[in-house]
């Protein structure tokens, strides 16, 4: 029970944290990839010829690293009897919708931009490039990536490590820009790896703290566990002797009146308050850290087999039928007297009420190292996902009127055939499956208590 709530710890706090770590790594990469497409798509904006621009601007060759030439500065059709102010406020409203401002960022990110461009002829040929940004780019590639962001369909988007733009002129020609983005993406790739190996780094080491820290987190916990589990124990071997001199004294008291109702009463009563007594010590042991159990290799096939005997004679006396079902050498390594304890607790269970035929009982390889026992029964009432959750629990009774008369037993077998699964290295479950209710019991080959 205390390695379990450990595990438990652990297990919310790394997810807790886990969760955590990716979260903030996830919204600071998407605001980096926003704020990067962002000024991509901003600096293709001011480098890509604008719509008008001839091929005369195309093929001009200056390289000069200043923005785009403006229409009339390409050998557009401006009207010659414009004024030089005309022409002026033309250009200031050409940069406005171009988005150019006089910002030193907006300035180097085009003076250091790497593109190229091409423009299309209306019969799809490449009637005009300009690479003279792009120094160690070869006119073959260069063809290349135009035709294909010009057969993408798309007026922008990415081609490799480039984003491109498409522009389709009135007359039917396409002008393709493409920008190399091959060092800010590299940076934020860079970026991303360095934030996810932080992240697992994170994790592995929170691992490490938490593993460390969870015995003392739960040490209040485990106190108060282990406090109930000494009152228990304790409990138990004081009550065991006033259970013995009352049994005692009926016994004296029988001899002397060998039919008196109130002394075979009383005696029926001792009897259930010593079994009690002798389950809630046995349950103790069972939860505590390193349990008295003697392990050995055995067949669990045969062990179920073995203890489900008798209750086949039992389900047959009350009109009832089980089936027991078992693959050949389930060989593991167990304590046979608390595992026979387990595997009659649950066909006791599953004789008491079932509610019709067949009773099955099942023992099965389940992957390599674990061994699966499975008790079925149909029952009269289905039972709901929380009242299968909670039949382990010590005393607990699906029927609320908790009539112990009418079935015998303490509502504590469960739970003790719960903790016998967990010392070996399992877990035991209860579910309903087509009106039956299913305990299954995975078990590890390779237990050993520790």
């Amino acid at each position: 029970m205390i390695k379990q709530l450990q595990k438990k710890f652990i297990r919310i706090a790394l997810v807790s944290l886990t969760v955590a770590m990716v979260l903030v790594v996830t919204i600071v990469n998407v605001a980096n990839w926003i704020s990067v497409r962002g000024e991509l798509y901003h600096t293709l904006s001011l480098v890509a010829p604008p719509e008008g621009l001839g091929p005369e601007g195309l093929s001009d060759g200056t390289g000069s690293g200043t923005p785009p030439p403006l229409p009339e500065e390409a050998g557009g059709d401006a009207p010659e009897a414009d004024s030089e102010e005309t022409q002026e406020q033309r250009q200031s409203s050409f940069r406005r919708e171009r988005g150019w401002r006089n910002n030193g960022h907006f300035v180097n990110m085009v003076a250091e931009a790497n593109w190229f461009a091409g423009v299309f002829s209306a019969g799809g040929d490449i009637s005009t490039l300009r690479t003279d940004r792009m120094e160690n780019l070869e006119e073959e590639d260069a063809r290349a990536l135009l035709t294909q962001a010009a057969e993408s369909g798309k007026e922008s988007g990415f081609l490799q490590d480039y984003l491109y733009t498409v522009r389709t002129l009135r007359d039917g020609r396409k002008v393709v820009t493409l920008l190399n983005c091959e060092t800010r993406l590299t940076t934020m790739r860079t970026l991303i790896l360095i934030s996810v190996l932080a992240c697992a780094g994170g994790v592995l080491l929170a691992w490490l703290l938490v593993t460390l820290a969870s015995r003392k987190a739960v040490e209040p916990t485990i106190r108060t566990m282990e406090q109930q589990k000494q009152f228990i124990t304790n409990a138990s071997h004081e009550l065991k002797t006033p259970l013995t001199v009352i049994s005692t004294n009926m016994e004296l008291m029988q001899m002397e009146a060998e039919d008196n109702p109130w002394v075979k009463s009383t005696q029926k009563q001792t009897a259930v308050m010593r079994k009690l007594v002798d389950e809630l010590v046995y349950l103790s042991r069972m939860e505590e850290e390193h349990p008295p159990l003697e392990w050995e290799m055995l067949d669990a096939g045969k062990l179920l087999e073995e203890t489900a005997e008798p209750f086949a004679a039992m389900a047959e006396y009350k009109g009832l039928e089980m089936r027991v079902s078992t693959e050949g050498d389930l060989q593991m390594n167990g304590d046979r007297a608390s595992l026979q304890r387990l595997m009659s607790t649950l066909c006791d269970n599953a004789v008491k009420y079932a509610d019709g035929s067949p009773i099955l009982a099942e023992a099965r390889q389940e992957g390599k190292s674990h061994v699966l026992l499975r008790l079925s029964n149909p029952v009269a009432e289905p039972l709901t996902k929380e009242q299968c959750e909670q039949l382990f629990q010590r005393f607990y009774r699906a029927d609320p009127s908790r009539n112990k008369e009418k079935r015998g037993g303490f509502g504590i077998g469960l739970a003790i055939a719960a903790a016998v699964a967990e010392k070996h290295g399992g877990r035991i479950t209860a579910a309903m499956e087509d009106s039956r209710l299913v305990f299954s019991c995975l078990l590890s080959k390779k237990a050993s208590g520790e």
